[in-house]
């Protein structure tokens, strides 16, 4: 993905400000409140405008997954939901994150995101009603709000910057995300959100128990990632919610949600669900790493090197055997990318003002997606130019823009500068595409069996888990059940 320099600036002058916050404030009802408010630089923010653009930054930088059919089958669901809440008349947003990460997470303001590695484990509409409808309470009950810091709302701001400005992939921050959100909320905020998501099902028609099952798929997800964890000596993720602060027989948990299931039946509606909706709706469905398009236009992919840079609309980039030179069309500017071998006892500012011929001045500091490096202006016989050195992988990326009216175009040659990063792996990732399918099982087949024509990690520990029989469980004769298959959708 490719920020702007000016989307850059507010993410990250953001999460400055809200990174020195004192504490939030508004109310604290179940009911919700009138937004989120937090003491950062001397002003008070609210947190609630800073979701909208944020929200809006995502949405303009690809973090929805395309899947017209699906978001419009999981809004109908929230919205369902939402109208039985105690914010009935609440303006919430319901989105499919493209990540493969199990997760989902609310911030403030209404918006709910659902990752789609959530909903290819998921087994039906009332479990997936049932995460929506937590994830509502966290916002109707003013969980963000009623925090003694600020510190979840810096999380929104942080994980939204840690996208957009290339430092990381999608799955990574709603991993990231989500393990501060457990932390954040806590086992009192998790268990107000079971309740009263519970309810909200209830009323809507959906039976409260599935919140159970939902705990189960999840447990087995925690159970299955230790058990990786263990092997590969790397820490587990969690989800923030319903399963991290329950286990299974949590006798609070399964209290709050038959209290729910116990509420007057002339409020609750009739049952809502469709048969075959969700299975249909996930029929299909992309599993694993996005497939979705990841190139920009006006980004330049050097895939053997591993970097990106972005220049404006209409310039070309010239790769040769020893530069590369992106030009404006008019050829009024261009910026050539040289390649050197690091000298580690050297910084990039030193490396610069070792290779700079004239007058250095307007030197500036560079750290952008996890790199370091310096830039400067070289001024010499009535010229100047905009110098660059960022280190990466061993090596010295040399930077060096002219330009005939160069006061006009330096800006530009800058934001070029600053737009290098590290290929991320959705737009280096290559082979064949896969998708989620439901398949009846053929008489004598096991999920060993079926697994051998998988090819995935963990092939039947995955069968399991997408089919709520791991670790040891097996299909029955003519089930429908999910299997990862290649191919188009």
């Amino acid at each position: 993905m490719n920020p702007s320099p000016l989307l850059r600036n507010f993410l990250l002058g953001s999460l400055a400000a809200l990174a020195v916050s004192g504490c939030a404030s508004s109310s604290s009802s179940s009911g919700g409140g009138s937004g989120v408010v937090v003491t950062a630089g001397g002003r008070e923010v609210k947190i609630e405008d800073e979701s909208d653009e944020l929200y809006a930054k995502m949405m303009e930088e690809g973090a929805a997954y395309d899947d017209p059919e699906l978001q419009a089958y999981i809004e109908r669901i929230g919205q369902r939901l939402v109208a039985h809440s105690d914010q009935p008349d609440g303006e919430f947003i319901f989105t499919v994150i493209d990540s493969p990460d199990i997760n989902a997470f609310a911030t403030p303001g209404g918006y709910i995101y659902i990752n789609r590695g959530l909903l290819a484990y998921l087994d039906n509409e009332a479990e997936l009603a049932g995460v929506i409808s937590h994830e509502i309470a966290h916002v109707t009950a003013n969980h963000h709000g009623r925090q003694k810091s600020g510190r979840i709302t810096n999380q929104v701001i942080a994980t939204t910057a840690y996208i957009l400005t290339g430092s990381g992939d999608l799955a990574d921050a709603s991993s990231m995300y989500g393990q501060e959100l457990l932390s954040g909320f806590g086992r009192e905020h998790e268990l107000e959100a079971d309740g009263l998501g519970a309810e909200y099902m209830h009323k809507a028609g959906y039976d409260a128990q599935e919140l159970l099952e939902v705990i189960g798929v999840l447990k087995d997800q925690e159970q299955y990632q230790r058990v990786k964890a263990r092997s590969s000596g790397k820490p587990s993720g969690t989800y923030h919610g319903l399963y991290a602060t329950h286990p299974r027989n949590d006798q609070r948990l399964q209290t709050v949600i038959r209290t729910a299931g116990e509420l007057d039946e002339d409020e609750r509606s009739p049952d809502p669900v469709i048969p075959g909706e969700f299975k249909q709706m996930v029929d299909g469905m992309v599993f694993g790493p996005s497939i979705q398009g990841q190139k920009d236009e006006n980004r330049f992919y050097h895939n053997k090197l591993a970097f990106t840079f972005a220049h404006p609309p209409g310039w070309s980039v010239s790769t040769g055997s020893s530069a590369i030179v992106a030009s404006a069309p008019d050829g009024a500017a261009n910026l050539t990318i040289t390649i050197a071998r690091r000298d580690a006892a050297k910084t990039p500012e030193q490396a610069l003002r070792a290779g700079a011929t004239g007058d250095l001045s307007d030197g500036k500091v560079l750290e952008q997606a996890g790199l370091q490096g310096y830039s400067a202006v070289a001024s010499a016989g009535g010229t100047a130019k905009r110098l660059a050195v960022i280190d990466y992988k061993g090596l010295n990326y040399q930077f060096e823009g002219a330009a005939g009216d160069f006061a006009a175009m330096d800006k530009t040659l800058l934001e070029i500068i600053e737009s290098f990063r590290p290929l991320l792996d959705r737009e280096r990732r290559s082979g064949t595409p896969l998708y989620v399918r439901y398949v009846q099982v053929p008489r004598g087949a096991t999920y060993a069996s079926i697994a051998s024509s998988i090819r995935i990690p963990d092939a039947e520990a995955q069968l399991r888990l997408l089919n709520g029989h791991y670790p040891r469980g097996e299909p029955r004769t003519g089930d429908w059940i999910k299997v990862i298959q290649p191919g188009p959708s």
